[in-house]
């Protein structure tokens, strides 16, 4: 199960209609976050849409890092 299909899509829902900035210390954070399967909200997250929906989401959180 995937939320967003590309980047762009993701990007512009984070950016947008979630107001979020994609700062480098937000970008680490969920990044750190979403790697370890011990933080609060991750292990739902990867039952929810699995492991390669997350690794998905963490390359776009670096993408947006390089930005």
């Amino acid at each position: 199960m995937q939320v967003f299909a590309s980047y762009d899509e993701w990007h512009s829902a984070i950016t947008g209609r979630c107001g979020l900035t994609l700062s480098k210390e937000y970008c680490e954070e969920r990044i750190a976050a979403l790697m370890d399967e011990k933080a609060p909200g991750t292990k739902p997250f990867i039952e929810t849409y699995g492991a390669d929906y997350r690794d998905q989401v963490i390359a776009w959180f670096r993408q947006a890092l390089s930005s």
